[in-house]
């Protein structure tokens, strides 16, 4: 069998799932995280060297602020996460795109996360849209507004 080298992901449709079983939005973004990791695990154990994962988009933006909120929870919590997989699984993750739309707190472990496994072999991508930063920009100061 052919295994690809590198498969990209878009996570999409986590909240409609949820709502369509009866549950709230941010449900489906916990179980289609869950969902990742066993991906993630699977992708490992049959040899793709390189994995991308486009995990947030300008869209997600214009989700309510409750919403998004959870989305950044999530995110923190599966950064910390990472970094231990990263380290027992001897994964390199690399974050592209423009980080320095969020929160600082965020950015600091995503640069841990980083740097924590520069040495490692396997790759991990994890990618974020460029345009993010400006979107946060037009989010933020609409909220403020």
């Amino acid at each position: 069998m052919n295994i690809p080298q590198h498969v990209a992901i878009i996570l999409d449709g986590n909240g409609r799932w949820a709502k369509s079983k009866g549950m709230p939005r941010n449900y489906g973004h916990v179980r289609g995280a869950k969902n990742l990791e066993k991906i993630c695990r699977d992708a490992y154990d049959i040899g793709i060297k390189y994995l991308t994962v486009y995990l947030f988009s300008t869209e997600n933006w214009k989700r309510s602020r409750e919403e998004v909120d959870g989305l950044m929870k999530l995110f923190r919590s599966y950064t910390k996460t990472c970094i231990k997989t990263a380290r027992e699984n001897n994964m390199k993750v690399r974050v592209l795109g423009d980080p320095t739309a969020l929160a600082d707190d965020l950015q600091e472990s995503l640069k841990e996360l980083v740097e924590s496994s520069k040495n490692n072999i396997l790759t991990l991508r994890s990618t974020m849209e460029a345009v993010m930063r400006s979107c946060v920009r037009s989010v933020s100061s609409a909220r403020t507004a």
